[in-house]
């Protein structure tokens, strides 16, 4: 009757822990906007760096803990907030000319793939959307890093990103050519992405 018992309580107890659910393998992590943003570098007059920031970054990242491969990225940008420390060309980029944020208010990256290309380095392919044009880039980042707590409790890590792109691929074409050759705006675009990201608590 003992072994009759015994093998009534392992039976029960096996029931209970397949009826349970699985552990859940994601976790959802959210861009801390005010300690994120994106910045871009361009050539003016083929000599110089001009530089500029979006201040307005949010977004979600959702980790795959198990497999990478599985996970997501879901960034916005608000074109709105362009900054380049100079009211004239912050005007002029927010126009037509340039990225017309009246019609196209904000930009998007929403990852397709992405892969583990070495220690602490990550390679994310998505479609950026930008200017009301939507191409596939391939951004390189290092991170995330190690897990830190905050004075509040919070869970953070953080990453940097990085790609170039053609700005005439996504419609972004005013220029002016100069008498001696070469033109006033580069073409290719330098992207960084700096951001930091809180965990969520699961719900």
């Amino acid at each position: 009757m003992g072994l009759k018992l015994s093998r009534t309580l392992i039976a029960a107890a096996v029931a209970t822990v397949l009826s349970l659910p699985a552990a859940a393998a994601n976790s959802q992590w959210q861009i801390d906007s005010h300690h994120s943003a994106a910045q871009f570098a361009v050539k003016h007059l083929m000599i110089s760096t001009v530089r500029g920031e979006f201040h307005g970054v949010t977004g979600t990242v959702n980790w795959d803990d198990k497999d990478i491969t599985k996970s997501t990225v879901d960034v916005t940008i608000d074109a709105t907030s362009v900054d380049t420390r100079e009211p004239d060309r912050d005007k002029d980029l927010k126009s037509e000319n340039f990225f017309d944020v009246a019609k196209y208010p904000t930009m998007t990256f929403k990852s397709k793939k992405i892969e583990q290309a070495g220690a602490g380095k990550l390679k994310v392919t998505g479609d950026l959307t930008m200017h009301g044009v939507t191409k596939e880039v391939t951004l390189d980042v290092e991170g995330p890093t190690s897990p830190i707590k905050d004075p509040w409790g919070n869970t953070r890590v953080a990453l940097n990103a990085t790609a170039t792109i053609n700005r005439q691929d996504f419609g972004v074409k005013w220029n002016k050519t100069m008498d001696g050759g070469g033109v006033v705006v580069s073409d290719n675009v330098n992207i960084t992405i700096d951001a930091e990201l809180v965990k969520q608590q699961p719900k």
